[in-house]
């Protein structure tokens, strides 16, 4: 279906309607974000917002985290330890005599429950290490703001 002469008019001008109402409202935005905006006011707040109240919830939740961390390695240490003792006291039971089997099983638990402090005060003290330059770049970030 072809559209008339009038039809095809009121179709190009509706046209051109919506397309100078879009350019009118793009303007209007953008003068009113030049005019009645002031930047630097609100950086300047949200910069001291950030440095001083995010700093101070961002050091405890590191604190936390660490204090979980340490738990979780301490824990983890004392099932590793637990599991040794119940190997090696299966080993026990099941030689009577002073053979090779249980020496071997002793000096194994033994070995484990070593093994399991050693790692998990080196994991203890990594975990330390990564919360204190979380700490560290908190403090610097919050002290570039400050200035």
């Amino acid at each position: 279906m072809k559209l008339n002469h009038l039809i095809k008019r009121l179709s190009t001008v509706r046209f051109w309607m919506a397309t100078t109402l879009a350019c009118v409202a793009l303007t209007v935005f953008v003068w009113q974000d030049a005019f009645f905006s002031n930047t630097a006011a609100l950086a300047d707040s949200m910069s001291h917002l950030i440095a001083t109240s995010g700093a101070d919830q961002i050091k405890e939740a590191a604190d936390k985290v660490t204090e979980g961390s340490k738990k979780i390695i301490r824990g983890t240490e004392n099932k590793v330890k637990e599991t040794a003792r119940t190997n090696a006291a299966k080993v026990d039971q099941a030689d009577d005599d002073n053979g090779i089997a249980k020496r071997k099983a002793i000096r194994d638990k033994n070995r484990i429950e070593s093994r399991a402090e050693e790692d998990a005060a080196r994991t203890e003290e990594r975990a330390e290490k990564s919360m204190g330059a979380v700490k560290d770049v908190v403090d610097k970030v919050k002290g570039a703001f400050s200035k």
